[in-house]
């Protein structure tokens, strides 16, 4: 247990260098029947890493109601860190000796289910970063859902991380600012299709050229939000 613990600071402090806004470690020999990998690649790892990085509120406070040119551009920024420390942080952990394998951070392969390889977010949720909201997205205690995530499959031995026994509580701020109207009182009936429809609308329209939002993001806060 020692040197799990030993692995799991000196990563903690590697990333922290990189660049990384969060960092949690997940056990993940249960959810990678889940992945949508190859089953002989996720028998390799039975553990992963859920790296954040902090949006800019100053991108987000310019969101009204759609996203925003800004935002969009601000989004493949992040998106892009995301991917080049992953690499980065996975490159590391192949020079200890371990496999690695980073998962982008934004590479969908269905967008009507908006799934990818791996959930970010349940990784995410495992590794103790936060919990699922209403709004269908990670919040952490400290930054709401105001960041984005990035995930690295490993066989370093680490020790792991604990889910968080918290929900959204009385907030609800992002129910009535959802433009597809897509987010419930319960986070299992968040509408998924009406939420992509809109996506849709936008990008038909021009306002972005990919599928974003970051109004319920923004909505997000914990500097206005209270949660229990």
């Amino acid at each position: 247990m020692r040197k799990e613990q030993d692995n799991y600071n000196k990563l903690k402090h590697f990333t922290a260098e990189q660049g990384f806004s969060l960092f949690g470690v997940a056990d993940i020999t249960k959810a990678r029947k889940k992945f949508n990998l190859e089953e002989k690649t996720t028998a390799q790892f039975n553990r992963a890493l859920s790296l954040g990085k902090k949006l800019l509120d100053a991108v987000l406070d310019d969101i009204k109601d759609k996203p925003t040119p800004l935002y969009f551009h601000h989004y493949r920024q992040i998106n892009f860190f995301l991917d080049r420390q992953a690499l980065l942080t996975a490159s590391y952990l192949q020079e200890l000796g371990y496999k690695a394998l980073p998962i982008a951070a934004s590479q969908i392969i269905d967008w009507e289910k908006q799934s990818s390889h791996v959930s970010h977010k349940e990784i995410g949720y495992l590794a103790g970063l936060g919990w699922i909201g209403r709004n269908n997205l990670l919040v952490n205690p400290s930054l709401g859902a105001r960041f984005r995530l990035v995930t690295i499959l490993t066989d370093l031995p680490l020790t792991t991380d604990t889910p968080l026994d918290r929900d959204c509580g009385e907030c609800r701020a992002c129910i009535d600012i959802c433009p597809a109207q897509a987010i419930k009182e319960k986070q299992e009936d968040f509408n998924h299709i009406s939420c992509f429809e809109q996506l849709k609308e936008w990008r038909r329209r021009h306002v972005v050229s990919q599928y974003i939002c970051g109004v319920c993001v923004k909505a997000c806060s914990p500097s206005s939000l209270t949660y229990s």
